[in-house]
């Protein structure tokens, strides 16, 4: 966070926000819509359920605020390789195990046809609400949790190749 939202706390409220979703009592369900470059879009993202429109991302940063920290500016150049560093896409965050279903959206996008984009978003919640809702709770948290503390793992074997998450 900048300096003025570090005095206004955003960091600490967003940990809290962490904390207080991984141990809610009930199924949580998150669906990335759009752009989620930010803590704060990782604060409201812990679910037992997280998933992401195919045209959509995800990710602890936008790539322009990584490329003016990595290259001192972002620009036309800079910022496609900070998307590209990030693997904030969601075909990425499904190889790496960050989100657990990418939904695809209509041709042209969901802002193209709402109709079609809100039946299949429906279609999908019921879903993981159904698959959710007969889980003990104390299973659905945990279950939360772990899947959390696996994020971001960087492995290598004994062939020094790396893998995140463990997915190659």
């Amino acid at each position: 966070p900048g300096i003025g939202a570090e005095e206004r706390g955003q960091a600490q409220l967003i940990a809290v926000n962490l904390l207080e979703m991984s141990r809610l009592e009930t199924p949580v369900v998150c669906v990335v819509i759009g752009e989620g470059g930010s803590g704060g879009a990782l604060g409201v993202g812990v679910g037992d359920r997280v998933s992401i429109l195919e045209h959509a991302y995800y990710s602890v940063i936008s790539p322009e605020g990584c490329a003016g920290i990595l290259w001192k500016t972002a620009t036309e150049t800079t910022k496609p390789l900070a998307a590209e560093a990030l693997r904030l896409t969601s075909r990425d965050l499904a190889r790496l195990g960050v989100i657990d279903d990418v939904i695809p959206e209509p041709l042209g996008g969901a802002h193209r046809d709402h109709r079609e984009m809100a039946t299949t978003l429906k279609t999908y919640l019921l879903r993981y609400l159904r698959e959710l809702r007969h889980k003990p709770i104390e299973e659905l948290v945990e279950g939360r949790y772990q899947k959390f503390r696996r994020m971001g793992v960087f492995l290598g074997d004994e062939s020094g190749n790396g893998v995140a998450g463990g997915v190659p």
